[in-house]
């Protein structure tokens, strides 16, 4: 039987250098997109997909990343009293049943690997999701629900994959395709950041996973890879074959969040998606662009 999809493990460990320094007192994963921060997307993803339990990978000075999630009974009283209805409906979000969130400190940056080994004891033997926060996905089906979906129908592991430019595949962990009915491909390799003369494919993982716990014994060897870090990339290469594998072209539109152009953009599009926001943007960018 294939077990349920309700686990979920979010790294949030970085430093989020390419923000500073704004990153320098908060969070990058706080950093909102419209009026919701980058956490708060990846936590409704996973959530559409039926995902209950999420493991936080933090590092230093992230708590307001839990406290995000916690009760503020002073603001919630406060509002309340003033009748302030939008602003209580605004908050509901934030909500996470008592016992379905943890936090797990990764004390040494070392690698996207490293960080889901040191949610070893939350994963156990169940199928796991990944979401990167900083990447934000736009679309009418939730990623992470698309993937649950393939998970369920494949009975194995499915990472959510996109072309891109043959010259910027150093940048992203590729897959070497097997056999592909051009949504869902069969993955018989895959090679971490490689040069653009080596890569077997142009099709990229992005920041989506959901794997089975086949993965964690490889993990646990903490072995380096490119850039001198345990890399998750080389951990699923070693399942290959010994459970199904598969990269998902998933329907949606990705925004980089961790670079500044991609989170501009990602600012641009969520507000043009609400009907509140979408007429003044449109006036506002004609403005500076000439452009509607």
């Amino acid at each position: 039987m294939i077990k349920p999809l309700r686990k979920a493990v979010l790294p949030v460990a970085g430093l989020g250098t390419r923000f500073l320094p704004a990153t320098k007192a908060m969070p990058k994963e706080m950093l909102p997109v419209v009026d919701r921060p980058l956490i708060q997307y990846a936590i409704d993803e996973a959530r559409a997909a039926g995902i209950e339990e999420i493991c936080l990978i933090t590092g230093r000075g992230k708590d307001s990343l839990i406290d995000y999630f916690d009760v503020a009974f002073e603001l919630e009283h406060t509002l309340r009293e003033r009748n302030k209805v939008d602003a209580l409906k605004a908050l509901e979000p934030t909500s996470i049943e008592a016992g379905s969130l943890i936090a797990v400190r990764q004390q040494e940056p070392m690698g996207l690997g490293h960080a889901i080994w040191c949610a070893r004891s939350f994963i156990g033997d169940d199928p796991f999701a990944i979401l990167l926060p900083d990447d934000v996905v736009q679309g009418k089906v939730a990623c992470m629900k698309q993937l649950a979906d393939a998970y369920y129908a494949t009975g194995g592991s499915v990472v959510a994959v996109e072309e891109v430019p043959r010259e910027h595949t150093n940048r992203y962990g590729i897959l070497k395709p097997g056999k592909d009915d051009g949504k869902l491909v069969e993955i018989t390799g895959l090679v971490e950041k490689p040069k653009p003369e080596d890569a077997p494919s142009n099709l990229s993982i992005i920041g989506r996973y959901v794997l089975t716990p086949d993965i964690m014994p490889f993990l646990a060897l903490l072995e380096k890879g490119a850039g001198g870090e345990v890399q998750l990339t080389d951990a699923m290469a070693k399942t290959i074959g010994k459970t199904p594998f598969h990269g998902l072209r998933y329907e949606g539109t990705r925004f980089d969040c961790g670079n500044k152009i991609g989170f501009l953009e990602a600012q641009i599009a969520f507000a043009l998606e609400r009907p509140e926001l979408a007429s003044d943007v449109k006036t506002f960018l004609k403005k500076y662009t000439g452009a509607v």
